[in-house]
């Protein structure tokens, strides 16, 4: 299932900034890596399907084509992102090691358990299967992506770029791109991270239509948080033609909609893409869009099945508590078990997002000493996530803080508070609890 609109994917402002240095200042020819599979063509769903089938039959001729797994592998990978089918990756993952149990020396099948884990988030696993995939071939920039992927999710973020940084040196190009693009979100330089994705957009092949409205996607997303709400809606737009209805281009142009004031419209695709494949975020979605358009009954029907989706999701993919527990404590639902799995899940990782699930839940339950400290770590990348953002002010503010609440509410333009339908109103709401602050009580604030 996607969790998140951008693949967190998923950092600290000092390495990002060496990252870029790197990727863009290299010279000569990059290091060359060991000769792998053609990549897939990926043009469309039918596609997509047709590969997978050939595959399966190619293995079923002869279980020891090494090629043919890891195109299976490479396929299903895009199936769990386009089709939300948690399932298809522990497909892949049965297939690579039943491979593997015969062939533990193939390469090729052996660096694709990385990626093949990512999408299961068990982010501990891929980093190392990912360093044994380095220890067999140590010049292949794919392992380092991967243990920077992995890392990121986790919260480790010198290690991520770190690895980022081997990745640049050794491979420029689309995929070393879109993960600085990510890396220069999280510090909050949007117009870099804008810059550096482009640069990934126009280098991803023309043969790869589903990794092409991938890109362009995520340049709808940098632009929403840019307020450049035109441009967006013309980026979720090319995502949504080059690969037809592509979920993160559906989302895209419904959080359009929604920052356009649009809430019926945001309702249409969001019931769009539910009713393709349900998953936690859109049932949550509608929940919210429906709570807004008065129809109550609706909206907790939604909630009830985001909750039911998130924890049967967890049969097929390692738990994410923290997405459970940022749906409690946003919608004042079961309070105290969103603290339990918040905390379960910082136990874990230390990703801003987690963080920020954490501070939440512990602001919900009144928690405010404990709140601040997890909402400080939720922001020591310098995000300008717009949830993060608010969440930061109300727990400052709660706190006393009213300059420090002010003064991050002022990062939040007005469209930007669209973006986010849940805390648009509640931050709108809470700057003018803190504009109508008395005088004397800004003045011993330090304004």
């Amino acid at each position: 299932m996607f969790r998140r609109f951008l693949i967190p994917t998923l950092l600290t402002a000092t390495v990002a900034m060496v990252v870029v240095a790197t990727w863009r200042d290299a010279r000569g020819p990059a290091a060359s890596l060991r000769p792998s599979v053609s990549p897939i063509d990926l043009t469309t769903r039918d596609e997509l399907a047709t590969t997978v089938d050939r595959m399966e039959r190619r293995l079923a001729s002869n279980p020891a084509d090494g090629d043919a797994v890891v195109r299976l592998a490479q396929a299903l990978i895009r199936v769990q992102r386009v089709d939300s089918d948690a399932a298809a990756v522990l497909a892949a993952e049965r297939r690579l090691r039943a491979f593997l149990s015969a062939m533990p020396d193939h390469y090729e099948a052996q660096r694709m358990l990385g990626p093949v884990l990512l999408s299961q988030h068990r982010f501990r696993d891929a980093i190392r299967e990912a360093e044994r995939a380095r220890a067999m071939d140590p010049a292949d920039a794919f392992n380092d992506g991967v243990i920077g992927d992995a890392s990121i999710e986790l919260g480790d973020y010198d290690r991520a770029f770190e690895a980022f940084d081997r990745m640049g040196a050794r491979r420029p190009g689309p995929p070393a791109y879109a993960r600085v693009a990510y890396a220069l979100e999280l510090k909050g330089d949007l117009d870099a991270a804008l810059e550096s994705m482009r640069m990934a957009a126009d280098g991803t092949s023309a043969h790869d239509a589903e990794g092409q409205a991938w890109h362009y996607a995520q340049l709808g997303h940098l632009l929403m948080q840019r307020g450049r709400l035109g441009d967006a809606k013309r980026e979720f737009e090319r995502a949504a033609f080059t690969f037809a209805n592509h979920p993160y281009a559906l989302a895209g142009l419904a959080r359009v909609k929604i920052a356009e004031g649009d809430d019926r419209g945001a309702l249409g695709l969001y019931e769009q893409l539910h009713a393709r494949t349900p998953t936690p975020e859109t049932a949550a979605m509608l929940g919210d869009l429906e709570g807004k358009l008065g129809h109550v009954d609706r909206a907790e029907s939604y909630y009830v099945e985001a909750e039911r989706l998130e924890r049967e999701g967890w049969a097929f993919e390692e738990p994410q508590p923290q997405a459970l527990a940022r749906f409690f404590a946003e919608r004042g639902r079961k309070i105290d078990e969103a603290v339990e799995l918040a905390e379960e899940a910082a136990g874990q990782r230390h990703d801003i997002y987690t963080m920020d699930a954490l501070a939440w839940s512990y602001y919900s339950a009144g928690r405010l000493g404990e709140a601040s400290i997890a909402s400080d770590g939720a922001m020591r990348t310098g995000t300008r996530d717009p949830r993060i953002l608010y969440h930061a002010a109300a727990i400052k503010y709660a706190r006393g803080d009213a300059a420090t609440a002010r003064s991050l509410l002022e990062k939040l333009s007005a469209p930007e508070l669209r973006l986010d339908l849940f805390a648009s109103e509640a931050a709108r709401q809470l700057m003018s609890v803190v504009n109508a602050a008395p005088v004397q009580a800004r003045m011993q604030s330090g304004r």
